[in-house]
């Protein structure tokens, strides 16, 4: 009577694509991104990890952690294409895939077109031939809904392959840090532990009342999790719901003119995505980065689509009074046009409910 959902994680992947096309790389510590001052790491590799070299890091930190470290400039167009790639070996087992990044998907393989009745046999192929055919190495995890199978795939990463059965699952939950689950961030996560809240047995022992009072109605998913319940299907279609683009500046600024100036850009450059990709959205929100990467960000919504650079850039001048960067420099600025308002059409998804076997 249970789902059989895969969440497929590939390894590294900008970096091991890097490697796998260069073989002068391979074994040594890269990452993907510009080793300028105002560069940051877009994917770091195994080796440089070992380092302490994450994404998201500044490349200069990233340089004193590992001064042997090479930077790759990222080739997102074959990065796509290798994602691409990755899907046309899911769908030989299944049209249910929700793609969460171009790394990683979650698969609904309840049924499935071979008709294997293991999914993780499903999975351990699917390893296989990513492996043999495009030279790349994925982690899967297996259980019976989404927040178990994302947990499980790493859990033994990388290269790893994990089931979590549902005999066993409340003891495995009860196990994890709540920093494991999903939407428990450093700041939620500091928060819990104020309440004595440590582990998944320490949230499935708390009460929903409390939990919601603390964390709202985040509080009810973490209570639902903690139990081994996660009702959220596989959904094909995702809808999209905001477009924006930032831009690091080669230097901090605090002047207002080339504040207006960088804004004009950046007001520009979103005006073309909205174009591009049809989106429709009434709520604009400025993003602004400190020179200490503290973030600052600023919102306002309109009853009418903002959609043209006429709209947006007064609006955008409108937001920046609100902050103050006279006399906190800037480094980063970004724009993004957020609540939809048509909503691209989902595939319709039908929950498949099956016997379960012992095995999965």
């Amino acid at each position: 009577m249970l789902r059989r959902i895969i969440h497929i994680d590939m390894d590294a992947f900008y970096a091991s694509i890097e490697q796998r096309d260069n073989p002068e790389l391979r074994g040594k510590p890269i990452a993907v991104g510009h080793a300028d001052l105002r560069g940051v790491v877009a994917a770091a590799s195994y080796e440089a990890r070992q380092y302490g070299v994450h994404s998201a890091m500044p490349s200069v930190s990233a340089k004193r952690l590992c001064p042997q470290l090479i930077f790759v400039p990222g080739r997102m167009k074959t990065y796509k294409e290798v994602s691409q790639q990755i899907h046309e070996i899911f769908r030989e087992y299944t049209d249910l895939i929700e793609p969460i990044s171009l790394d990683e998907a979650f698969l609904d393989v309840t049924q499935n077109k071979p008709g294997i009745e293991l999914a993780v046999d499903i999975a351990r192929e699917i390893k296989q031939k990513i492996r043999e055919q495009l030279h790349l190495v994925a982690s899967a995890g297996v259980s019976y809904n989404k927040f178990l199978a994302k947990i499980a795939s790493d859990y033994r990463k990388p290269d790893g392959l994990c089931t979590i059965h549902p005999d066993t699952a409340q003891e495995f939950i009860d196990s994890l840090p709540v920093e494991a689950f999903w939407g428990v961030g450093p700041v939620t996560a500091k928060k819990m532990h104020r309440y004595g809240l440590h582990t998944g047995r320490d949230l499935h022992d708390a009460s929903p009342d409390m939990l919601q009072r603390l964390f709202g109605k985040a509080g009810i998913m973490y209570h639902e999790f903690a139990w081994g319940i996660d009702n959220r299907p596989v959904e094909v279609l995702r809808v999209r719901k905001s477009v924006g683009c930032e831009h690091t500046l080669e230097r901090d600024i605090t002047a207002s003119s080339s504040m207006i100036i960088e804004l004009y850009h950046v007001a520009t450059e979103l005006t073309d995505r909205l174009r591009r990709v049809g989106f429709k959205g009434n709520t604009l929100t400025l993003k602004i980065k400190y020179e200490d990467f503290v973030v600052k960000t600023r919102s306002l919504t309109r009853p009418h689509p903002l959609c043209t650079l006429a709209e947006i850039l007064p609006l955008a001048k409108q937001l920046l009074r609100e902050i103050d960067y006279q006399t906190h420099p800037v480094r980063l600025i970004g724009l993004s046009i957020s609540n939809p308002l048509e909503e691209t059409p989902r595939s319709e998804w039908v929950q498949l409910r099956l016997d379960f076997k012992d095995g999965w």
